[in-house]
């Protein structure tokens, strides 16, 4: 299996989550979208979807 390199940002998934959630009629707050964002990192790092490795920028 070849590996790839994914850079997975929270900003983005908030923002992802955030515009899905406002077209499904919710609308979140910026501390709710925050919190989602970073379960989902978690997530995908548990089922090993992603290593979690520092960037300097």
């Amino acid at each position: 299996m070849k590996e790839i390199e994914v850079v997975i940002d929270t900003e983005e998934i908030a923002e992802f989550f955030y515009n899905e959630l406002v077209r499904r009629g919710f609308v979140p707050t910026e501390r709710e979208i925050e919190e989602m964002a970073d379960i989902m990192f978690d997530y995908l790092i548990e089922k090993c979807i992603i290593d979690e490795e520092i960037i300097d920028e």
